[in-house]
């Protein structure tokens, strides 16, 4: 027999460990080469292995264990015909079907039982496989059966339709696992921080204690943008296969800024200002597994078109999981965009070590004064936050006045003006 071992690949010089979230494929499918066979996720990105080869998997870690780069979590048997007796590739969410290696420990429920759990059970009586996991991939833990157990009998067992309610993945923290089932007392329920999710967090609160962080505001009214993306859609769907959107408008106009604010497009080093000459914009993205900020390089020599192609495909990426180090590093602003969540106005927190972000919100009808007279027109409330220590007070409204101008006459970026 050829065997190959399934690795976890490099990621970048900075990352060494991560947690595998879970297989795409069950112990002893076959698979074919360049087929996704596990997520992973780190403290940075989430990513996902794929077969080097076409061939038998044999899994040697279970899902939700911390790994190293480098090291072996699967081995594939290449003369493996694909025909004999091959278990169906079915993707598993913390879980794995019975094992056939003598890593992944045989168990009579999906999710095997540690000697714990199963001494506990033996005790109370009660079958852990009766029981919704409140553990890593929703496995039964001690606490689990502990709890069970001292749950009056009058509840009974619970129907599994009757269990916690559903929630969206979107408004859950990156997490490898289903949510945990609540506590005997039905009120609390908790899971591990990713370390993705942890890693978010980590910068967050790092970028408001480095920081002196100020956010001004403005409105902008979307009259101009509508109506011409009402006018050339159509047009311009024929032209480029793909649908004309606002962020390519506001990222045009951000550009146009930069070059105007310079200031904006600086940042800390030490005791050092860098000043950065190019524009590479970062696009706030959420995924299940938390908010990214792919980079759309050179955004400067980029067309509308070809800056809504980038921003789509690094949507995708991100979304599926694809993502790499390369495609979050080395922006010098970000824009982010709450409005499509229906946000009316907020603060957005810096993407360390960038000076400025700006945050762009939910469009909506309200009389305003034009000429002297009380009118209807779709307004956009824009938020720039910015760090003071670098950027001046002045700087960053003349900034944000720039954009409004920008989005409000188009034309101006025709002309650079």
């Amino acid at each position: 027999m050829a065997f190959i071992d399934v690795k976890i690949p490099p990621l970048g010089e900075s990352i060494v460990s991560g947690v595998l979230a879970k297989w795409h494929v069950a112990e002893g499918a076959v698979v074919k080469k360049d087929q996704p066979l596990f997520e992973l996720e780190t403290d940075k990105i989430t990513s996902e292995g794929a077969a080097e080869a076409a061939g038998r998997i044999s899994l040697k870690v279970q899902p939700g264990t911390e790994v190293k780069i480098g090291q072996v979590v699967a081995v594939l048997d290449t003369e493996a015909s694909a025909t004999a007796g091959a278990a169906p590739a079915t993707p598993s969410s913390g879980t794995t079907t019975e094992a056939k290696s003598a890593t992944v420990a045989p168990s009579t429920t999906s999710h095997p039982s540690s000697p714990a759990v199963r001494r506990v059970a033996e005790e109370t009586g009660i079958d852990p496989s009766s029981l919704p996991g409140s553990g890593k991939g929703g496995r039964v833990t001690k606490g689990d059966v502990l709890a069970a157990s001292e749950t009056p009998k009058s509840e009974g067992k619970r129907d599994e339709k009757s269990a916690a309610p559903a929630v969206p993945a979107a408004a859950l923290p990156a997490s490898p696992a289903v949510v945990s089932a609540p506590t005997a007392s039905g009120r609390q329920s908790r899971r591990k921080l990713t370390p993705l999710r942890k890693r978010i967090a980590e910068r967050l609160v790092q970028a408001q204690h480095e920081a002196a962080m100020l956010t001004t505001f403005n409105e902008v009214d979307m009259s101009a943008v509508m109506g011409l993306r009402a006018k050339y859609q159509d047009d311009f769907v024929k032209k480029n296969g793909l649908k004309l959107g606002f962020m390519s408008f506001f990222t045009k106009a951000v550009v146009q800024a930069l070059k105007e604010v310079p200031a904006i497009n600086a940042q800390f080093a030490g005791d050092e200002i860098i000043q950065n000459h190019y524009f590479d914009i970062g696009v706030a993205v959420s995924t299940e597994k938390g908010l990214m900020v792919p980079v759309i390089r050179n955004a400067d020599q980029l067309g509308m078109a070809e800056i809504e192609k980038a921003i789509g495909e690094a949507a995708k990426k991100a979304r599926d999981g694809k993502i790499t180090l390369a495609d979050l590093e080395g922006g010098v602003f970000t824009i982010t965009n709450g409005g499509i969540f229906g946000s009316m106005l907020s603060t957005p927190i810096l993407n360390s070590p960038q000076s400025a972000i700006l945050g762009l919100h939910a469009i909506n009808d309200r009389p305003v004064a034009v000429n002297g007279q009380v009118v209807i027109r779709p307004m956009m409330y824009l938020a720039l936050s910015y760090d003071h220590r670098l950027v001046d007070g002045k700087e960053a409204v003349t900034f944000l006045v720039k954009v409004k101008q920008a989005i409000e006459d188009p034309a101006r970026l025709l002309l650079a003006i």
